[in-house]
């Protein structure tokens, strides 16, 4: 099978895979929600909702188990800063990102042509 800009891209079959993928195109950072704001996990540094712009993101479903549910954010600071943020959904959704990121203005999703 032949992958290219115009066809589903073989990164999308796993978290982990995609996850590789983002930090190979330069998205290193690891982002944890905290009462604070988005915590830059490597620098220490908080943002606000105003201060980011997710860039994409993706949703991933268990194959064996639906529980499984992941959410990979891509996300990019107003100060340059480039990483990714997990979530689960469904039953295991964690209510402080997801209401941190409802905050969230500047969410995109690159879509395929």
């Amino acid at each position: 099978m032949i992958i290219n800009e115009y066809n589903t891209q073989p990164y999308m079959k796993s978290l982990s895979t995609c996850l590789n993928k983002m930090v190979m195109e330069g998205y290193v950072e690891d982002f944890k929600v905290t009462d604070h704001g988005l915590e830059s996990l490597n620098h220490g540094k908080y943002y606000k909702p105003e201060e980011i712009q997710v860039v994409n993101y993706f949703r991933f479903e268990g194959m064996s188990d639906p529980d499984d549910n992941a959410i990979l954010y891509v996300i990019q600071t107003n100060d340059g800063t480039k990483g990714t943020l997990i979530d689960g959904y469904g039953v295991y959704m964690d209510t402080k990102l997801s209401a941190y990121m409802k905050e969230v203005e500047n969410i995109h999703k690159k879509t395929s042509k």
